[in-house]
């Protein structure tokens, strides 16, 4: 079937953008299609610097035919509105059906046929359609046009079929015909059919595919490392944006001043990454950086590229020379110095400056300390030079080595290991891939940073709405989480929580709001650990079963050793039985107290339990339900889950045996009462009717 090609050619496109810019084209174009009830085969997506290109297979020559039936007037209606009916269809009364209907009578029925479109006249609307409603999330106007785009539009080159499809956007016509390199192939390229789209690009100097573009610069990387004996940093962030930056990489060697190796070596791979897109090298025999680099050139120089190597040469000699300056200027003062700075930068205009913010985290790092294993005053120090490094020159040119900086300003002010490791780790995890902190400093004065933001951001009222989050609030709360649950830390979260919303400068109310904003709070992060967990595989059934049975806690490590417990129980037989006797005894209750309209509970009297397995029943579920509290307050969840388990053989012969709904209303009140302990014992565990199968 026909293939479908469509470039949009442009000035040069922001490399954080173009994947996103083929994804929209593909999604516009397709969807279109799909509405003009064209069904296509796949479709692959290019893009690069000057490019975002869609080729869609089996695409059908023209629209299918369709039948449109539209219900007129009844038979015996007035004239006139006979007569509107056959107007508004075009037809006659001899070309309209009529359809017998017992309860309204007999209706006329008119059958349009409406012939199918030329995919080229669908495709020149939906194109032209697709290019005015971009969503670029920035574009410009040039020239007198109203159009608006990423950069200027210059060309369209649309194919159906091996055909121009006609489209005119404010006089930018579509064609056949595209462009290659900028360089070294600058000219006009006639692209007769969509087969040879990627092949001619390419003999003009073009990779179109983003993927082959990308594994060639990490292939020649690769190489030129090996071959300087040298080991590569891999950056995929820096790969991703590099092979956006170049239609024919050539990956070249550069070096630098080996004195430069003084500064902090993230410092050296920051500055290549960031002012010049380059990779940085280390030699594999030390692990230490090397004085050399690699960078991704847009063409293939005549001179092997040795004036661009010189070029970057200069330019990254001139900023690893204000890195170290910046290094040498920054530890001529020590961090402690630096404390009283802070007070003249604002953290939020609610909550202060990020000096006030500092001397909350000292507060909370010296109460969160002991349920660490961490020192209160080393904790206190340690949370009084965290954000020392803000007020450095090298963070302020490379804010994202923030904390990294503070570790190494520690060290050469001779501060001990523990507090420096704690001043660069405060800030994770900053992702999922990210580790949390595993030094007992470290977690607390991670933690004291994470509640101070989440306590401050709530007591301002500025909590995440839908997918709003700007002050990356669910981020901190899954911060908190991760700390606890794989570091295995116990803390009385909500008097931590309370304390920080007293402390925050946001908050003016009494012990009753504050104790609300808590709550919410510690809901906030329930929800965040149900999240997480879901994410790593737990069953969602049993996490609400647990989360129920543990009510409004704030221990989250037993929440999930409860979930853990709940389902290691459920993977036995034992568990699998008595899940299902629960389930029985709580079905019979909910229904007969939704007949009754009433509960059943109280304990059920003993005079009233006449037979053997009811006693028996009784008699287990008392010494069961007395097992699992006491398990429970324990915190030993497989232990109440085993004392669960002996009420299975009781409750298989009950319902064997006993019919609980049984004629005298007396009985029957008191059996269902004794279901009603069933349900009760195993609600101080889980509540199993929220279990699934």
């Amino acid at each position: 079937m026909p293939q479908l090609l469509l470039e949009l050619f442009s000035e040069e496109i922001p490399a954080r953008l173009q994947a996103r810019a083929a994804a929209d084209l593909q999604r516009a174009i397709t969807s279109g299609l799909a509405e003009a009830g064209l069904e296509t085969g796949p479709a692959r997506r290019f893009f690069g610097p000057r490019r975002i290109a869609l080729l869609v297979d089996d695409v059908p020559p023209a629209t299918p035919d369709v039948v449109e039936e539209r219900r007129g007037p009844r038979v015996d209606a007035p004239e006139k509105a006979i007569a509107g009916f056959l107007r508004a269809t075009g037809l006659s009364l001899a070309d309209c059906d009529i359809v017998k209907d017992e309860k309204k009578g007999a209706y006329y029925v008119a059958r349009m046929e409406k012939k199918g479109r030329p995919t080229g006249e669908v495709l020149g609307e939906l194109v032209a359609e697709t290019i005015r409603t971009f969503p670029w999330p920035r574009s410009m106007r040039w020239g007198a046009r109203r159009l608006r785009w990423i950069r200027p539009l210059h060309g369209v080159l649309c194919l159906f079929d091996g055909e121009v499809v006609p489209v005119d956007i404010e006089g930018i016509t579509s064609g056949d015909v595209t462009r290659g390199h900028r360089f070294m192939a600058p000219g006009e390229i006639t692209i007769r059919s969509a087969a040879e789209y990627e092949a001619k690009l390419h003999d003009a100097f073009v990779i179109a595919d983003a993927g082959r573009r990308r594994e060639t610069i990490r292939e020649q990387a690769l190489a030129r490392a090996n071959e300087a004996g040298l080991e590569l940093i891999e950056d995929d962030a820096l790969l991703a944006e590099v092979t956006g930056l170049a239609e024919w990489p050539v990956v070249l060697t550069g070096q630098f001043d080996a004195a430069f190796l003084e500064v902090p070596q993230e410092v050296i791979v920051t500055s290549l990454r960031s002012h010049q897109k380059c990779f940085a090298l280390r030699d594999p025999k030390t692990g230490q950086l090397a004085p050399r680099y690699l960078l991704v050139a847009n063409l293939a120089a005549r001179d092997g590229g040795q004036r661009i190597i010189e070029g970057n040469d200069r330019v990254i000699a001139a900023r690893l020379s204000d890195a170290r300056f910046f290094w040498q200027q920054d530890t001529k003062t020590p961090l402690e110095e630096r404390v009283g700075e802070l007070d003249a930068i604002t953290f939020h205009a609610k909550l202060g400056s990020q000096g006030a913010r500092v001397r909350r985290m000292t507060k909370l790092a010296s109460a969160i300390a002991p349920h660490v294993g961490a020192a209160a005053a080393q904790a206190e120090r340690a949370a009084r030079l965290a954000k020392a490094d803000l007020v450095t020159e090298m963070v302020g040119e490379f804010p994202e080595l923030q904390g990294l900086m503070g570790r190494y300003y520690a060290l050469h002010d001779g501060l001990p290991a523990d507090i420096a490791e704690a001043i660069a780790d405060h800030y994770r995890p900053q992702g999922p891939q990210d580790g949390v902190p595993a030094a007992p400093l470290s977690m607390a004065v991670a933690l004291a940073d994470k509640i101070d933001t989440l306590a401050g951001f709530w007591a301002a009222g500025e909590k995440p709405t839908g997918s709003r989050d700007p002050f990356a609030l669910r981020r901190a709360a899954l911060g908190v989480i991760r700390i606890v649950l794989e570091n295995g830390v116990r803390l009385p979260l909500a008097a931590l929580l309370g304390d920080a919303v007293r402390m925050s400068p946001a908050f003016t109310g009494g012990e009753e709001d504050a104790a609300a904003i808590v709550e919410d709070l510690l809901g906030f992060l329930r929800e965040r650990l149900k999240v997480h967990l879901r994410d790593k595989g737990e069953r969602h059934d049993l996490i609400d079963a647990a989360f129920s049975a543990a009510g409004e806690g704030d221990d989250l490590l037993m929440l999930v050793k409860r979930i853990e417990a709940l389902r290691d129980f459920l993977d036995t037989e034992d568990g699998r039985d008595l899940l299902a006797g629960i389930r029985r005894a709580a079905n019979i209750l909910k229904i007969e107290e939704k007949k009754d309209r009433r509960a059943f509970g109280g304990e059920p009297e003993s005079r009233l339990l006449i037979s053997g397995p009811e006693k028996r029943l009784a008699s287990a579920i008392r010494q069961a339900r007395a097992n699992a509290r006491k398990a429970v307050a324990a915190e030993d969840f497989a232990a109440a889950m085993r004392a669960l388990s002996r009420l299975r053989g009781p409750v298989d012969e009950f319902f064997d045996a006993v019919t609980v709904n049984a004629d005298d209303p007396t009985l029957r009140e008191n059996r269902l009462r004794l279901l009603s302990r069933i349900r009760d014992a195993a609600a101080a565990v889980a509540d199993f009717t929220r279990i699934e199968g």
